[in-house]
């Protein structure tokens, strides 16, 4: 970079070719926490520093039904400048966006009608990655796949994702998606962080056995692992739940704010590293407020974790004893 700061790194989206950068840009601050100036300059700063991966949700923006988020990333893009074939574009689809029946889940009708909304609020006419925000265990798969295969005939998604599916829902859609003859999943936008390892004893399997990629969210597991007890602890602690986390993850804290001291890193920078570590990990989502934060991103694209820092992450953030079965059994 003209800067001298880290190059942005790209990687391939699960088994697919497409490439995306190694971070991924959440835009779901953008309207209730960021402003939509703001927001806009954020977006052009993430695309100067190479970073094409952006996330979004038909649902964010938190006034049901309007998807304020969308609308927002919408205008951004709708400046031109060839923004859109610079973006590597994501949203989703199952939360609720109306009060009426059938407008929230996985029924083929909900998909058709939340897509269209989601395409007209974005601007664009087409979707790189449709995402289903959970799982509906009261939709076929059948139902589903070909609700997803009709927009992809016609142009409008081109690969579709998944959010918040245990293993078992990984295996279950891409099984139906074969039995059809198409591509299926191609990627899991799960919570994983040093905090909250689950997904290692069967989601990470699965996704690797059908070849898709792990795009996590709250890698900083809402800012407990982003310094805490240092220098922004007053303003971090009252956010959420945060203050009654601290205190019960304190002496882990204490641990992890010393080992990041040790390594002359920014906690939060190092808890991106980490995830950047695992081999499974395509893109964390960083959630930007502010333009600073975006910058400061950056800096774990550039942090080599030795095998000694790794196991010490372990010791103080133990995962779930590695896979299933093993985790657990012999």
């Amino acid at each position: 970079m003209a800067d001298g700061k880290a190059e942005m790194q790209y990687t391939r989206l699960g088994r697919t070719g497409l490439k995306v950068s190694r971070l991924c840009l959440g835009t779901m601050n953008f309207g209730p926490l960021t402003t939509e100036a703001d927001s806009f300059a954020i977006m052009d700063r993430a695309l100067d520093l190479g970073l094409n991966f952006f996330d979004t949700a038909d649902v964010y923006g938190w006034k049901k039904g309007e998807g304020l988020t969308e609308q927002i990333v919408g205008r951004w893009l709708a400046q031109g400048g060839r923004r859109r074939d610079r973006v590597v574009l994501a949203t989703k689809v199952h939360g609720s966006m109306g009060d009426w029946p059938n407008e929230s889940k996985l029924s083929a009708l909900h998909i058709r009608k939340a897509c269209e909304g989601s395409l007209r609020r974005l601007k664009t006419d087409y979707l790189d990655l449709y995402q289903m925000h959970h799982v509906d265990r009261d939709t076929p798969w059948e139902e589903i796949w070909q609700a997803m295969d009709q927009l992809r005939r016609e142009g409008k998604v081109i690969y579709v994702g998944s959010s918040n599916f245990a293993g078992l829902h990984i295996a279950q859609a891409n099984e139906a998606a074969a039995r059809r003859g198409i591509m299926g999943l191609v990627s899991e936008q799960s919570l994983y962080n040093l905090t909250a390892r689950m997904i290692e004893l069967e989601v990470i399997p699965a996704c690797e056995a059908y070849g898709l990629g792990i795009i996590p969210w709250s890698p900083l597991a809402s800012g407990l692992l982003g310094g805490v007890l240092g220098k922004d602890k007053g303003r971090r602690r009252s956010e959420g739940g945060t203050k009654e986390r601290v205190l019960k993850e304190r002496a882990k804290l204490v641990k992890w704010e010393s080992l990041c001291r040790k390594l002359k890193e920014e906690p939060a920078h190092v808890a991106l590293a980490w995830l950047l570590h695992q081999k499974a990990v395509t893109a964390p989502i960083i959630g930007p407020r502010t333009m600073a934060q975006l910058e400061g991103s950056r800096r774990s694209l550039e942090i080599k974790l030795s095998p000694e820092t790794l196991k010490e992450l372990d010791a103080i953030f133990p995962g779930p004893g590695g896979r299933a079965p093993e985790a657990y059994a012999w």
